[in-house]
């Protein structure tokens, strides 16, 4: 029997904030390949990166897809290469596209290195020197950033992951209003959900399928499964045309860039982790609108914060009051603040301690360090010194999780939509 081999073909860092996308890229290059005979294997993949990535991307995130490697295999990569340097946005000094052709098993080294660009930073050299080490193709433009991503796109496992279904502009509209019906968002969202998820922030009225950039896609809608894209594809309208979509097996909304720690001081700056924490002080707001608190532990205490782009999740978070425990998610940015995706509350703190009440029914005040309690209205004293446990009302929920809103959610972070709670 012979063993069929794949060629993996990675691309990634061919966009900037003026324009393209590596997946638009990518489908564009899948159709070429196409008119010559040359299928796709499966899906293509969708894969974020270290969203703390120093010369991220926009979307930092790479593509990769795998096609049979016989002898057509040379004219594919020359489809890919010409194409690439046709379409990437070489103006842009931040974007340095980088190809990968790999025509090997995926090992586990290669398992640990993509892991590493998500959790960590790997730089240009080490993903050179790495792929030459495992015998990929690499090719690289301009800086070559770029085949940091792509060895990482053709080479990370996904046990947990989800879809996206995209769907592209015509050339002659980008940067144009996009002419998306809301109504049919919201019909779709009614229709679909959760198997399909991060359709609509109801709470800002805002569609989060529509991109607010210049670049060529037109809506992009994400699920568990494709059926549910297809389905969700059928409802949505548009009021122009659509030159493609692609729907793309991704990494994205699966917590993978999570990683779990025990105690607070083991966490590096740069990296997203789950931890758990108790409340150090009630959290207060800045100006400017973000939201800050410190959480401790026996390691040692980090400071938390809510940003303004959160919006009414800043409520939620100034619910919190010393001595509450919290598992936070998140990740640790410049300013070695824990940025906070979602929370969990393990343990409300709903006891607070007051003076005691007087015998007259009014509060009594502290008669003096160590002097027990005095009641101003009539003159009562007490010598004892202990303050009353009260029970309070907590509107947090012990166990409950609570989210950022869908329009301020990195495209790593699970929601809860999609937690086996």
């Amino acid at each position: 029997m012979i063993l069929i081999k794949y060629l993996h073909i990675g691309i990634d860092d061919t966009d900037s904030p003026d324009g393209m996308c590596t997946t638009y890229l990518a489908c564009h290059i899948i159709d070429k390949l196409k008119e010559v005979g040359i299928e796709i294997v499966g899906c293509p993949r969708l894969i974020r990166l270290n969203p703390f990535a120093r010369f991220k991307t926009r979307g930092n995130g790479g593509v990769a897809f795998k096609i049979l490697n016989d002898d057509k295999s040379d004219l594919a990569k020359k489809i890919v290469l010409d194409e690439v340097e046709k379409l990437a946005m070489f103006d842009c000094d931040n974007t340095n596209p980088g190809v990968v052709f790999y025509g090997g098993e995926i090992t586990d080294e290669m398992v640990e290195y993509s892991f590493k660009a998500i959790y960590s930073f790997i730089t240009i050299k080490e993903a050179e020197e790495f792929g030459n080490s495992i015998g990929c193709e690499l090719h690289k433009f301009k800086k070559g950033r770029g085949i940091i991503g792509s060895i990482a796109a053709i080479g990370l496992p996904l046990e947990d992951f989800t879809y996206e279904l995209l769907a592209y502009r015509v050339p002659e509209n980008y940067g144009t209003k996009r002419h998306i019906d809301y109504d049919s968002v919201y019909l779709m969202d009614r229709e679909t959900y959760p198997e399909t998820f991060e359709n609509v922030d109801y709470s800002e009225d805002y569609i989060a399928i529509e991109p607010k950039t210049p670049c060529p896609v037109l809506y992009g809608i994400r699920s568990n499964t494709v059926e549910a894209l297809e389905r969700a594809k059928k409802i949505v309208l548009v009021e122009e045309p659509v030159e493609n979509y692609c729907i793309f097996k991704t990494n994205q909304h699966t917590d993978m860039h999570i990683q779990k720690t025990d105690d607070i001081a083991s966490m590096k700056q740069f990296g997203c982790y789950e931890v758990v924490g108790t409340v150090k002080n009630k959290p207060t707001i800045i100006d400017g609108g973000h939201m800050f608190f410190y959480i401790f532990d026996d390691s040692g205490e980090i400071e938390c914060g809510a940003y303004e782009p959160t919006k009414n999740f800043r409520k939620l978070v100034s619910d919190l009051r010393p001595g509450d425990i919290v598992k936070l998610f998140g990740g640790i940015g410049e300013q070695n603040t824990f940025n906070i995706e979602k929370f969990q509350v393990v343990k409300l703190n709903d006891v607070e301690y007051k003076n005691p009440i007087c015998e007259c029914g009014k509060r009594m005040t502290s008669a003096g360090k160590n002097k027990g309690f005095k009641c101003k209205k009539c003159g009562n004293k007490i010598n004892d010194n202990k303050k009353v446990p009260i029970k309070i009302f907590r509107k947090l929920k012990n166990g409950q999780f609570y989210e950022t809103p869908v329009s301020a959610r990195r495209h790593l972070s699970k929601p809860i939509c999609r937690m086996d709670l």
